[in-house]
């Protein structure tokens, strides 16, 4: 988990790893009762709300969002829960 010095409160909602096979680590992750999301599946210069970025061709920014994926991440996980998602990560071939 992330590490923060207790001065403010933290605001972590997304732990945000980067895989060549997100769809296959996603699905494996279901298939062991573990929710992952991919958020923001497509980069922001290709949304409609940018669409004057469009014509940008940003090769790591579109790399990146090919290959994250967001696994669990809340302060109401106990340890058993955060161990499950680590073993099942570490299964994932």
């Amino acid at each position: 988990m992330p590490v923060w010095d207790n001065v403010e409160d933290h605001v972590f909602h997304l732990f945000v790893i980067q895989t060549d096979m997100r769809y296959e680590l996603h699905e494996h992750l279901a298939n062991n009762g573990i929710q992952s999301l991919i958020h923001y599946p497509i980069p922001p210069h290709r949304q409609i709300a940018y669409k004057e970025l469009d014509r940008l061709e940003l090769p790591i920014t579109e790399s990146i969002h090919r290959h994250i994926l967001s696994i669990p991440l809340d302060p109401t996980l106990t340890k058993e829960q955060v161990d499950k998602v680590i073993s099942v990560i570490n299964l994932f071939k």
